[in-house]
């Protein structure tokens, strides 16, 4: 969390620059002028009226521009420190949005839900979706390397796109976006049960082996009748695979089979079971 901490105190600062490009001074977009039909693309995404158009030209310009500008011209800024920004937005947002939707979750399993939302090849895909790759400034000789359709160039220029609606219209603009074009475009009980249903990762497993289906086993049992601890064990073909334990059977069972998963890859007890 100290990295994402390290980025949110760089917002406000950002936010109070007034001026037509992200801040560093090195070199403008303005020689970089968005298409009209980049410029009604983004007024649709947005919702709003883009007013600093600077901002989403250096949202838009990927590296590869600079390298083939000469170099005694006026080099615009490249859209990596609005990545750096909005990646710093989207994470404060989907954690926030994690945080309000599943009370009871805790800070790892928020944790894995949010990097399974805004990995690169989830970020990539949202960029895909809005058709983000035609917009972008690309460098003839990448360009003709098809960077423009790379996962790496679509998610960080989706990315840097955060980062300009950002500070063109505040986090409620950005926010608007990311529930539009992120949230919405996901669906969250599937991920956060695809990435915690253990017991069904177990039977897919024991399903591709062509193994019988696991088994699970109550073998203790702790406290009293109100407050009972059940420890359960997860086997298939009478190995014992793991083991969990909890208040309740059926979240000590996806204990059990989650530590069988994590055995699993990294040994295969059946081959060896075989050889006896």
């Amino acid at each position: 969390m100290s990295q994402l901490w390290q980025k949110l105190t760089s917002l406000n600062f950002l936010r109070n620059d007034s001026s037509g490009s992200s801040g560093n001074g090195n070199g403008s977009a303005e020689q970089f002028p968005l298409a009209p039909e980049t410029i009604a693309w983004l007024g649709g995404l947005t919702g709003r009226a883009c007013r600093r158009l600077t901002l989403y030209s250096t949202a838009l310009m990927h590296r590869s521009v600079l390298h083939d500008l000469p170099q005694d011209a006026e080099h615009p800024e490249s859209n990596q420190r609005l990545e750096f920004l909005g990646d710093a937005v989207l994470d404060l947002l989907v954690s926030e949005h994690l945080f309000k939707q599943f009370p009871s979750s805790d800070e790892g399993h928020l944790s894995n839900n949010r990097s399974k939302i805004v990995n690169r090849k989830s970020l990539a895909a949202f960029a895909l979706h809005l058709g983000l790759g035609p917009h972008l400034f690309i460098g003839d000789s990448a360009d003709r390397e098809r960077i423009r359709t790379s996962e790496s160039a679509l998610a960080d220029g989706f990315e840097a796109l955060i980062g300009a609606i950002y500070l063109d219209q505040g986090i409620a603009g950005a926010e608007r976006f990311i529930m539009s074009h992120v949230i919405g475009r996901i669906d969250l009980q599937r991920v956060v049960e695809e990435e915690h249903n253990y017991k069904s990762r177990l039977i897919e497993y024991a399903q591709s082996r062509h193994l019988p289906p696991p088994q699970y086993c109550v073998v203790g049992e702790e406290g009293a009748e109100h407050e009972k601890t059940f420890t359960v064990e997860a086997s298939c073909r009478g190995i014992v695979l793991g083991r969990g334990r909890a208040p309740r059977k059926k979240d000590a069972e996806q204990f059990a089979a989650k530590e069988a998963m994590a055995l699993l890859e990294t040994s295969d007890p059946f081959d060896r079971q075989d050889a006896m």
